[in-house]
């Protein structure tokens, strides 16, 4: 079962859609992976998967729109300083965007797990992380010019763990603490966002029924999230950074066991 662009969704799932997207943005707004609840919804709903990608990156966009202004209202992102990253996210996503179609993505979907992991033991076992601004590793210059386009290019080629990635980044190369890293991501993340969402308009697979409903859930849940962020700082976003991690590498491996067992058996040499 497919719909069109407008969809013939039932009311009782456009509100269970409603309800998940709410719950998506919060977490999506303190640590990333809202998509491991909106994309299982979206599919049980009777999109096809096409649909699904390109009507869960809508009320995603929506939704780190939604973060991204409160915490530009609380005065946490330096948009002056960040622009050039901006820039330089918006050239690696569109680039992904694009690479995507042509390459294949299956490498990237047999390291991701292990670099998911990689993300969660370093912040589990660095308790201290994140709580006060670090050393600076690596010059803004440098990084717009290095880690910005990568981790963009990689959100657009293929996405899921991009937030933490991005997250990870500003904490270890460039120093921030963990509250202002996730304010500034959610401003790098709206940017890889919006590049795949007009690639998927322009594809015409947007539901916007189920869309523009998540989107409404979203948007408030994403508020909730940074509010507790602001309030809670690292002593939230850590843990659930960790569980985030660890839940969508386990989603990730059980998606297609068969090959992942194979991956492990030849790094285990067998």
């Amino acid at each position: 079962m497919s719909f069109g662009i407008w969809g013939e969704l039932p009311t009782i799932t456009l509100a269970s859609l409603f309800g998940v997207a709410l719950v998506a943005g919060c977490i999506d707004a303190i640590a990333g992976g809202g998509g491991l609840l909106c994309v299982p919804a979206l599919l049980w709903s009777g999109l096809t998967p096409a649909q699904t990608l390109a009507t869960n990156k809508l009320q995603s966009a929506v939704g780190t729109f939604s973060a991204t202004l409160h915490f530009f209202q609380a005065g946490t992102i330096d948009l002056a300083a960040m622009r050039w990253m901006v820039v330089a996210v918006l050239v690696g996503a569109v680039t992904g965007s694009v690479a995507v179609q042509s390459i294949d993505p299956g490498f990237l979907r047999t390291a991701l797990p292990w670099m998911l992991m990689g993300i969660a033991a370093y912040f589990l076992f660095k308790p201290n992380l994140g709580e006060l601004d670090r050393q600076q590793r690596l010059s803004p210059t440098l990084f717009t010019l290095t880690a910005a386009p990568l981790i963009g290019f990689y959100d657009g080629f293929f996405g899921p763990g991009a937030g933490s990635f991005y997250a990870i980044a500003l904490v270890d190369l460039l120093g921030f603490n963990l509250t202002r890293a996730t304010a500034n991501t959610k401003l790098l993340n709206l940017t890889s966002n919006l590049s795949a969402l007009l690639a998927f308009l322009a594809g015409g697979n947007v539901v916007w029924a189920a869309g523009l409903t998540m989107a409404a859930g979203q948007f408030l849940g994403a508020k909730l999230g940074s509010h507790l962020v602001l309030t809670k700082g690292a002593r939230l976003v850590r843990p659930l950074l960790v569980v985030m991690s660890i839940a969508l590498t386990i989603k990730l491996l059980a998606s297609d066991p068969d090959n992942w067992a194979h991956h492990l058996a030849h790094a285990l040499g067998f």
